[in-house]
C-alpha cells in the first residue's frame, strides 16, 4: 500500500508542478496586487480543487465527462475566462507606471480569491483528471470514496504548498520586479500567457 501511494504522490507531485492555468492566474495577482494578496488566488484555486473532488467523490463530475454538451460549456467559459483574464492583465499592465493607493490594492485584492475559484471551477482538465487519472491512482486496499478524498486532499495540500512557495519566490524576487519597466514587461508576458491558455484550451480536442 505504501508503494502505491508513493506512487500516486509522485504522479500528483508532477501534475501540479507543471506550468498551467493556475500558476498564471497567480502569477497575474501577484503582479496586480501583491504577494499577500496572490495567496487569496491560491485558496480560491484550492477551494476549486476541493469542490471538484467532492463532485467526483459523488459521481457528478463522471456525469459531467460524461455529457459532450456539459464539458463544451465549461470548455469554452474556462477558455474564456482566461483570455478575459489575459486582456485585463494586459490593459493593468499599460496603467502600471502610474502609482496606486494601498487601499486600491485592497480593493483589487478582495475578488481574487473568486479569480482563483472560478478559473479552477472551468477547467475542464480538472474533469478530466478526476475523473480519468485519479481512480487509478487510488490504494486499491480502501473503499473508493475513502481513496478519491485521500488523493484529492493529497493534491489540494500538494497545490497549496507548491503555489505557496512560488508566490514567496516572487515576493523574494521583488526587487527585481520593482522597476515599473520590469513589472509592465511581466505583465504582458503573463497576459499573453494566458490568452494563449485560454485558445489552447478552446482549440484543444476532447
Amino acid at each position: 500500500m505504501l508503494t502505491h501511494f508513493a506512487a500516486a504522490l509522485g504522479v500528483l507531485g508532477l501534475l501540479t508542478v507543471l506550468p498551467g492555468p493556475d500558476m498564471a492566474v497567480v502569477t497575474r495577482s501577484a503582479i496586480a496586487t501583491g504577494p499577500r494578496d496572490a495567496l487569496r488566488t491560491v485558496a480560491g484555486i484550492t477551494t476549486g480543487l476541493l469542490i471538484w473532488g467532492a463532485l467526483t467523490v459523488a459521481g457528478l463530475a463522471a456525469v459531467l465527462a460524461a455529457s459532450p454538451a456539459a464539458y463544451l460549456a465549461i470548455k469554452f467559459l474556462g477558455a474564456g475566462y482566461l483570455m478575459f483574464l489575459g486582456a485585463q492583465a494586459l490593459w493593468q499592465s499599460r496603467r502600471a507606471a502610474h502609482a496606486s493607493s494601498d487601499a486600491g490594492t485592497r480593493l483589487a485584492g478582495r475578488g481574487l480569491w473568486r479569480t482563483g475559484l472560478v478559473s479552477n471551477v472551468l477547467n475542464p482538465k480538472i474533469i478530466v483528471f478526476y475523473t480519468g487519472l485519479l481512480p487509478t491512482l487510488a490504494p486499491p486496499h480502501l473503499p473508493a470514496a475513502w481513496s478519491m478524498t485521500l488523493l484529492v486532499l493529497l493534491h489540494a495540500v500538494l497545490s497549496v504548498a507548491w503555489l505557496g512557495s512560488y508566490v514567496f519566490l516572487l515576493s523574494k524576487a521583488g526587487r527585481v520586479l520593482e522597476p515599473s519597466r520590469t513589472r509592465r514587461a511581466l505583465g504582458r508576458a503573463t497576459g499573453v500567457a494566458l490568452i494563449g491558455l485560454g485558445l489552447a484550451l478552446a482549440t484543444a480536442s476532447g
